[in-house]
């Protein structure tokens, strides 16, 4: 794999620091079935680029956790045309990631992504829980024709036996979409965005306590008021101090394994957008690793 330079892949840190790397980010602006507005495929370049203007120190946790993770970042490469092709792509690309003893950190691009994203932990683990964020549910059977949507990234996860569900700020679902959660509530639990204010998080235990996780983040989970930059903003959704105690929590009692961030369309000249994932990421890197055993 080619990688760019240290000070220009993500977080953009000192070349001189030498520390081998535990992290690897793949940047993968997928751009196939986006249903309103577009922009995606614009999405890594950014958080990128927004990286390298967010602080090392984390105060919360007193310290540069980058110094203790090393990352590494992929160079841009050209995605394969056809959306089964890419995604078999990013799987092949993930599995070779994991064999090296890496954690892979992916940047969409559309949701789409995150069934090739984890089909080689699906392959090495009995059993897999997802820690999902989103505005939406994602357990289309197809949408607009298309089996492997952005709108079906959930359900296509759970083509996988071995895999269950954990989601989010889920406060939009079709009625197809109800029916089929309601008829795997054993592999599927929702923490709807309109019942946040009586969530309790000690219930995490139960769901991913000693578990291997991966976490997909959709970036219209935040509420449109702090993230319009994606293609189909929702209101009502998530604030930044909603989500850092689930991903603390359980990065605590949980083994993370892998995460993908997605969806964000970059407006230009609004930066701030582009700067919320960029953090974002860095404190799911920076929570995963500082509570690994």
């Amino acid at each position: 794999m080619n990688y760019l330079s240290q000070k220009k892949g993500f977080l953009g840190y000192d070349a001189n620091y030498k520390i081998e790397n535990k992290v690897v980010v793949v940047p993968f602006g997928l751009e196939k079935t986006v249903s309103y507005g577009g922009g995606t495929k614009n999405g890594p370049k950014e958080i990128i680029n927004a990286s390298h203007q967010v602080e090392l120190f984390d105060e919360e946790l007193n310290k540069e956790p980058y110094k203790e993770i090393g990352i590494k970042t992929i160079k841009p490469f050209p995605i394969k045309k056809t959306i089964n092709s890419a995604l078999d792509q990013l799987s092949k690309i993930n599995e070779k990631v994991i064999s090296n003893q890496k954690f892979p950190l992916v940047f969409g691009g559309e949701h789409s992504i995150t069934p090739g994203a984890i089909k080689p932990f699906v392959k090495k683990y009995d059993q897999l829980t997802i820690l999902h964020f989103d505005a939406h549910a994602d357990l289309r059977e197809s949408y607009n024709g298309e089996k492997f949507s952005h709108a079906s990234a959930i359900k296509r996860c759970l083509d996988y036996n071995n895999v269950n569900v954990v989601s989010f700020g889920i406060r939009n679902l079709s009625q197809e979409e109800m029916r089929y959660y309601e008829k795997n509530r054993d592999r599927i639990e929702i923490f709807w965005s309109m019942d946040r204010k009586n969530w309790d998080l000690n219930k995490l235990e139960k769901f991913f306590g000693g578990k291997n996780v991966y976490i997909t983040f959709d970036v219209d989970c935040f509420d449109s008021s702090i993230m319009p930059a994606t293609g189909t903003p929702e209101p009502g959704g998530l604030l930044w101090d909603d989500i850092l105690p689930i991903i603390k929590k359980v990065c605590q009692i949980g083994n993370i394994v892998g995460a993908d961030i997605n969806e964000l369309a970059p407006i230009k000249n609004f930066n701030s957008y582009n700067f919320l994932v960029a953090k974002l990421a860095y404190k799911i890197l920076s929570y995963t690793f500082e509570f690994k055993n």
